[in-house]
């Protein structure tokens, strides 16, 4: 266990919609589909924007870029309703090209603004030397993008006013969720792990053909919860949460 407590995530009246920005298909189930599971299990309205739609993804198939995106799409929107989450936006940003450009800002804060979130979770925006792969170019724009749009873009009416022409009022996001990153927040996903599972193998054209996929994320489910101070047994997500009120 660490030796730094770790507050457990309780159910939270404050947090009644929930926005997850992430780069790729298949980054939120791989990190915090038992968490959305949880989230959405207590009510929360929880949607998701997703920079890009995979077109770049790493497979071996021959498919076109459009084709590989359609496929990508429509493997997130499966693993998206596993967790009870319905509400979707794909940016179509090209992937492996992402970066925190003043475009992508604004198109993060159309979707804060239309959906106007309680609560946003990202990726983090810093590097890991520790777990390189973690660190993909994409998650690191994305997140440090998502962070920009919560403050100050989306709040600020000044910002890209050509959104309040559109009817996209300005909208202050209370709190972020920072996946991937130092954590101070750790959510038990062991009652929701199955569905964690089950919305990850949604994703075929990615996972299909490991058949390690349940023992690797059970793995880091345990390794977060020892993190975390969870009891033994027990499955986490860790976060790192900051208030940006």
């Amino acid at each position: 266990m660490s030796d730094v407590e770790i507050p457990v995530y309780q159910p939270d009246p404050n947090i009644q919609r929930a926005l997850v920005v992430v780069a790729h298909p298949d980054d939120i189930d791989f990190g915090m589909a038992g968490t959305m599971a949880v989230l959405t299990s207590q009510g929360v309205d929880v949607a998701y924007c997703l920079v890009t739609s995979g077109d770049a993804g790493g497979d071996d198939s021959t498919h076109t870029k459009d084709e590989r995106a359609a496929i990508r799409e429509a493997e997130q929107t499966a693993a998206a309703e596993a967790v009870g989450v319905t509400k979707l936006t794909f940016l179509r940003w090209p992937d492996g090209q992402v970066e925190p450009t003043l475009e992508l800002r604004k198109a993060i804060s159309r979707v804060i603004r239309e959906h106007r979130p309680d609560l946003v979770i990202t990726q983090n925006p810093e590097r890991n030397f520790d777990r390189i792969y973690a660190s993909h170019p994409d998650h690191m724009a994305a997140g440090e993008a998502a962070l920009r749009a919560v403050y100050p873009d989306a709040r600020n009416p000044h910002a890209f006013p050509e959104l309040l022409d559109e009817g996209f009022a300005a909208h202050a996001v209370a709190t972020v969720w920072v996946g991937g990153s130092t954590p101070n927040l750790v959510v038990d996903i062991t009652d929701t792990f199955s569905t964690k599972i089950a919305a990850l193998r949604s994703h075929v054209s990615q996972v299909g053909h490991r058949d390690d996929l349940e023992e690797m994320m059970r793995n880091w489910a345990t390794a977060n919860a020892e993190v975390g101070g969870l009891a033994t047994g027990r499955l986490g997500e860790t976060f790192r949460v900051v208030n940006t009120a």
